[in-house]
Formats: structure tokens, sequence, C-alpha cells
């Protein structure tokens, strides 16, 4: 398994060593062990599964209590996933990356906890899943709207289709992060 660090501290690709002959092929998706001999002691509990439709943006989500690790990958299809950084006093606070994920590229992204987090598919579908380190609280969640103006993520698809909820969340420049605590979350105000 290869950890590659992307432009923002804390956001990994993980790419996995891949065993292909004539029957198909075999890789190991996730080990606690490898993770923690890499330095990342992340405790996983909850696995998600979603299957959406070509042009489908889903996010960008996050808990403002109790927030998530996430391990995510696509097993089918192809993804573009995003991550952004909202972590107050990080150099790359309000920055994003984004990483294609495949069936046939079999990598990860490593979305820790201080992110929002998207997903935009790009084949005529796809089927992502997703490990967290906490569990699902509705009322914790929170949503920044995916085509913000001052993130300006390059999504790579116009006329996307989203869902009231994540056409309903908030502008980057209305909330307030000022409270952020790695491991408890964020409590995060609208600005008045």
């Amino acid at each position: 398994m290869k950890l590659i660090k992307t432009s923002i501290e804390g956001l990994l690709i993980i790419e996995p060593k891949i065993f292909r002959d004539q029957r198909g092929f075999f890789f190991e998706s996730y080990s606690k062990r490898t993770f923690e001999d890499n330095g990342i002691n992340i405790e996983f509990i909850q696995d998600n599964h979603s299957k959406s439709v070509k042009g489908t943006i889903r996010g960008l989500h996050f808990q403002e209590i109790r927030p998530q690790d996430k391990l995510v990958r696509a097993v089918s299809g192809e993804i573009l996933d995003v991550a952004v950084d909202l972590r107050p006093g990080s150099p790359t606070f309000g920055k994003w990356e984004s990483v294609l994920l495949s069936a046939e590229n079999a990598r990860q992204l490593l979305v820790p906890k201080g992110f929002a987090h998207g997903f935009c598919v790009l084949s005529k579908e796809a089927e992502f899943l997703y490990k967290c380190s906490d569990f699902y609280y509705p009322e914790y969640e929170k949503g920044i709207r995916w085509n913000d103006p001052m993130l300006n993520i390059s999504w790579t698809v116009e006329n996307p289709l989203i869902s009231q909820r994540d056409a309903a969340s908030f502008a980057f420049a209305d909330l307030d992060f000022s409270s952020y605590m790695p491991e408890e979350g964020y409590l995060v105000r609208k600005r008045t």
C-alpha cells in the first residue's frame, strides 16, 4: 500500500498494491496494521455505501460536532472526490483538493476530521464506499454549497444533480469556524 501526500496536510491518497492475472484482481483495501505502521491511528466504526448517476454531486458535508475521519473509494465507475480544509489556523484553510477515484485505479482518499467532503459522478453511474470514524448524526451535519464562489471548485460538470438539502447549504463566507476543536468539532455559527 502506497500513501501519497497531497498539497493539504493530512489529506492522503492511498494506492493499494493490486495483484492482477487472467482471473481478475485482488488487493487489500484496508489494513489497520498498515495504517498504524504509517502513523495513522484511526478506528473506523461505520461503513456507508451510495450509488449515484452521472452528473450527481453529493456534498460538501461535514459534522460540526462529532467530526468524522473518512476513508473513501469508488467500487464501480469513476468520481471526482473533493475535500475542503475547514481548520482555522491551517495554512490551507479554505483550500480544496480533488482526486479522481475509480474502480479501475482503486485509489482511496483519507479525509481527516476538519474537512468538508463531496464528490461528483463522472461515469454513467458509480458506487461509492466510505469508512467513518464516528457515527452519522443528522443533527450535527452541515453543508457548504457545491458552487460556492469563494471556493471555486472545478467539478467538471454543468447543471449537476443536487439534493434539495445540498442546494440549501451555507455559503462558505457565512460560516464562522473560530470555535474549532480538532477532536470535538466546530459549533459552527452563521456570521451576523
